[in-house]
């Protein structure tokens, strides 16, 4: 198997980030429109009503955020494509260990395994550049490999 590198795969994640980001700012509207008019529209410490209906709508942004994250890369990842379109443009798939297609679970799991490669200090993306098969923590825990497609 030709295993993707390091570098390879965080450029794919640069570009799949800007494509997240674009989708998120446009679902984002709504919550962020909301928080900034009722900020803007009321003396927060006079009504404290107000300052709690503005944060509530910054977290239902940030759930919104999260979610459209994890299904972005769980869904392009179990696709018949195997990548997003970031892993796409630049020529890398994601399989299981035996190279097949994963399914739409096992890719959220490596999703949700990404809280843990980045909660120790980014230990779990920094070991693609040392492990055998280049897997980063989220992949050891799903069984998952990232690899070059054949040319």
């Amino acid at each position: 198997m030709n295993y993707a590198g390091f570098w390879r795969r965080f450029a794919a994640h640069l570009i799949d980030q800007i494509v997240v980001g674009i989708g998120v700012g446009v679902l984002s509207i709504p919550f962020v429109g909301t928080a900034a008019i009722l900020t803007i529209a009321e003396n927060l410490t006079e009504r404290p009503e107000v300052a709690i209906a503005a944060l509530a709508s910054f977290l239902g942004f940030a759930v919104v955020a999260a979610a459209a994250s994890l299904f972005y890369y769980a869904w392009f990842e179990s696709s018949k494509w195997q990548a997003t379109p970031g892993k796409m443009a630049l020529g890398l798939f994601v399989a299981d260990e035996r190279g097949a297609r994963v399914s739409l679970g096992r890719a959220f799991g490596r999703q949700l395994g990404k809280i843990a490669s980045g909660a120790i200090l980014n230990i779990g993306y920094i070991m693609v550049a040392f492990t055998q098969r280049k897997q980063g923590l989220h992949d050891i825990l799903a069984s998952t490999v990232v690899l070059k497609r054949q040319s």
